[in-house]
């Protein structure tokens, strides 16, 4: 774990307290090339009514439109929850190079929980670290959902 994977993740983090009081599952995520945030995201599935809104593809689909193509390359994904097949399918296909998130998903994790897509011969794969910041980023999940219980 890098210094610098702290400070993105708890800029995720932040933008999870947002999904959170939206009423969303509490999942942020960042995007960072050369050191600087290109692009954020949180989870707005209910907000939006759309089950693409999760945090992970509003990041990516920001940084695109802000570095003007599809490919990601340099860039490093943070977000405080393992990506779901979805998103780690929108990883591979945007060719970002890195992804940090805080704690496993055992549901629906795509990236070693349930499976592990790459371990797959896809056209892409990319670096993973795990557990940045997983005490933080599981007490906010964890307190979401004692409340709607």
């Amino acid at each position: 774990m890098r210094e610098r994977d702290i400070v993105f993740m708890n800029r995720a983090l932040e933008l999870a307290r947002l999904a959170y009081e939206a009423g969303e599952i509490p999942v942020g995520a960042v995007v960072v090339k050369d050191g600087e945030i290109i692009a954020e995201g949180y989870n707005l599935r209910q907000t939006d009514k759309l089950a693409t809104a999760h945090a992970e593809i509003l990041a990516i689909e920001a940084a695109c439109s802000k570095l003007g193509g599809w490919r990601l390359s340099g860039c490093t994904l943070y977000v405080t929850l393992e990506p779901c097949p979805m998103c780690a399918g929108a990883i591979i296909n945007s060719r970002i190079d890195r992804v940090v998130y805080g704690i496993e998903d055992a549901k629906a994790g795509c990236l070693g929980s349930v499976i592990n897509f790459n371990s797959y011969p896809f056209n892409h794969a990319f670096e993973v670290e795990r557990g940045v910041c997983a005490d933080e980023c599981a007490a906010i999940l964890r307190e979401f959902f004692a409340q709607r219980r």
